[in-house]
C-alpha cells in the first residue's frame, strides 16, 4: 500500500495528519499525482460520493473598497480598471436569484466589495432576501466583509444560511498581504456569523507568496475555525495590483493543494473557486477527485469558465450535480 492510501485510510478512521504528512502531500512528486488524487477521493467519496455543489456569485458592490488587500482589483491600492458601483438594485438582486435557480445552481452568494456593511446595505439586503427565499427557496450565501453581532442577527433571520469571509492567507504571511485589518478581525467576523446561526464559509487564496507552512497552517487553521464550505482560490494576478506578475503555481501543485485541503478537513465542503481556470488549466476535471464544489460562471472582477463547459467537464467525470431541491432537503435536516 502507498503512503497516500495509509494516509487516506488514517482519516478515513478518524485520524489527522501530522505536519510532516501534510507537507508531504505538497512535496508529493509530480509521478505521484494520481495515487494522491484517488486517495484525496476515497475521502470524498465517503462523505459526499459524486455528488457536486454549485454555486454562483453576484457582484452586488463593486469596487470603492478602503482597504489595501494585495490580490484584490477592488481595493483601494489598485489601479486595476474595474467597474465600480454602489449596492445593485433589489431587482438585480432577484434577477440573479432567478439565473440561479433556473441554472440548478444550490446556492447564490451576494458579495459586496467594502470594509463591512452599512446598516442601510443590512436593510437592503434583508428585504431582497426576504424576497428570494419566499420565491424560491435556495439557499444564501453572504459576503460583505467584517460584520457586526447586530447585523449577523438580522441577515439569519432573513434567511442567509451562510456567511463567507475568507481568511485567506496564514497569520503568518497576513501582514504581507494587507495591513489595512488584521487576521483576528477575520476570524472574529467568521465567529459572529456562526454565532448568528450561519453556517461559516472561510477559504484562502493559494499562490501570494506563502511557504508550504503557511499553507498547512491555512488547513490547520479553517479545521479550528470549524468552516463548513471551504473555498480554495488560486491567485489570478492581476496588473494593477500589488501582487501583480506573481505566478507561483502550476496545475500539478493546484491538485496537491487541494488534497491536502481535503486531507485535512474531510468531511467539509471544499470549493474550487476563483483562478482555477487561469492555474488548474487542463487539468481541471482532477480537481473533483479532492474538492466537491464549484463555482459556476464569473467571478467578481475575472471571467470564469463558460457554464456549458463545466457542466460537461462534470458528466465526462461521471459526477452528478446536487440539485436545488436536494439542497433544500439537506438545510431541512
Amino acid at each position: 500500500m502507498n503512503q497516500w492510501m495509509e494516509l487516506a485510510d488514517k482519516v478515513l478512521e478518524g485520524g489527522r495528519p501530522t505536519t510532516a504528512e501534510s507537507l508531504a502531500v505538497l512535496d508529493c512528486p509530480d509521478d505521484d499525482i494520481l495515487p494522491l488524487m484517488h486517495a484525496a477521493f476515497l475521502i470524498r467519496k465517503k462523505h459526499f460520493g459524486k455528488k457536486v455543489k454549485l454555486n454562483m456569485i453576484l457582484n452586488a458592490k463593486s469596487g470603492l473598497c478602503p482597504e489595501n488587500c494585495g490580490y484584490c482589483a477592488q481595493s483601494a491600492v489598485s489601479t486595476a480598471p474595474v467597474d465600480t458601483y454602489s449596492m445593485v438594485s433589489k431587482v438585480t438582486l432577484l434577477e440573479g436569484a432567478k439565473r440561479a435557480y433556473e441554472q440548478n445552481i444550490g446556492t447564490y452568494c451576494m458579495v459586496a466589495s467594502g470594509r463591512g456593511p452599512s446598516n442601510k446595505d443590512i436593510d437592503h439586503l434583508v428585504e431582497a432576501v426576504t424576497d428570494i427565499k419566499n420565491t424560491y427557496g435556495m439557499k444564501i450565501c453572504a459576503c460583505l466583509g467584517l460584520l457586526k453581532p447586530e447585523q449577523a442577527r438580522r441577515l439569519k433571520e432573513a434567511g442567509v444560511d451562510r456567511y463567507n469571509h475568507n481568511v485567506n492567507t496564514s497569520e503568518n504571511n497576513h501582514s504581507a498581504i494587507t495591513t489595512s485589518h488584521t487576521y483576528e478581525d477575520r476570524v472574529d467576523t467568521v465567529d459572529t456569523a456562526k454565532q448568528a446561526g450561519m453556517s461559516p464559509c472561510s477559504g484562502i487564496i493559494a499562490g501570494m507568496k506563502e511557504s508550504k507552512q503557511d499553507l498547512v497552517d491555512m488547513a490547520e487553521s479553517l479545521k479550528e475555525l470549524d468552516a463548513d464550505s471551504i473555498p480554495v482560490n488560486f491567485l489570478h494576478a492581476i496588473d494593477g495590483t500589488p501582487l501583480e506578475g506573481v505566478h507561483e503555481l502550476n496545475p500539478l501543485y493546484c491538485l496537491k493543494v487541494l488534497a491536502l485541503f481535503r486531507f485535512i478537513n474531510p468531511s467539509k465542503e471544499i470549493r474550487v473557486a476563483g483562478g482555477r481556470e487561469e492555474n488548474l488549466r487542463s487539468l481541471q476535471p482532477l480537481a473533483l477527485y479532492a474538492a466537491n464544489s464549484i463555482f459556476i460562471g464569473d467571478y467578481l472582477t475575472t471571467e470564469g469558465q463558460n457554464n456549458t463547459e463545466d457542466h460537461r467537464m462534470l458528466a465526462d467525470l461521471g459526477f452528478e450535480v446536487e440539485s436545488v431541491e436536494e439542497m433544500k432537503a439537506s438545510m431541512q435536516q
